[in-house]
């Protein structure tokens, strides 16, 4: 049978119209994957701790873990912020097995693992995280954390603006949440005690 000039025609917008609607339906659906899997977050970094040893995102697994990130020089949201999470900790009967307390520093020039291990045995069992400025860099790249120092930084006591929330990780090293600095006491806690049971 010999197709008539429009029915070619037809055919061929037919088959243009099968493959564009193909394309958009692949493109659908890789779209809702994508949406359903969620932003990366975390992702790998290797920095030094207090200690001296090498602390990696491999190290967040097994138990959950509360993450700051800030500075030994900081005046005032630093210490509070650490005061805070080890008295949650304390207060629903945790251990640091239990439940982990990770402090990331974003002023590595002048938080050495040394004066972290110093400034930290003030508070308690808390992992302090230093290392590079390009190490540093990855980890608040994966965990969305902005830090810019502020004033002269050649000057021995300039300060650091920094995100001031603690970062919620399960057992899993998975993103369950934050506290807000300043968020009130009894919230807190239960979102440290819905972190614990994972």
């Amino acid at each position: 049978m010999k197709l008539t000039r429009t029915q070619i025609q037809v055919l061929a917008f037919t088959f243009v119209l099968l493959v564009v609607g193909g394309w958009f339906a692949y493109q659908t659906i890789r779209g809702q994957a994508e949406l359903a899997a969620g932003p990366q977050f975390g992702g790998e970094f290797a920095l030094t701790s207090a200690t001296g040893e090498t602390f990696t995102q491999a190290d967040l697994l097994g138990s959950p873990t509360m993450m700051f990130f800030g500075y030994t020089f900081c005046p005032d949201v630093c210490p509070t912020t650490l005061a805070e999470a080890t008295s949650w900790r304390e207060e629903l009967g945790l251990s640091a097995e239990d439940m982990k307390i990770v402090f990331v520093s974003v002023d590595p020039a002048r938080d050495t693992p040394e004066k972290l291990e110093t400034y930290l045995s003030a508070f308690g069992d808390i992992i302090g995280l230093t290392g590079t400025q390009a190490q540093v860099d990855v980890i608040k790249r994966g965990y969305g954390v902005y830090s810019e120092i502020s004033g002269d930084p050649s000057s021995s006591t300039y300060l650091v603006n920094h995100t001031a929330s603690v970062y919620m990780l399960d057992s899993g090293g998975d993103f369950r949440g934050t506290i807000a600095y300043g968020e009130a006491r009894e919230i807190a806690l239960e979102k440290v005690e819905r972190l614990a049971a994972r």
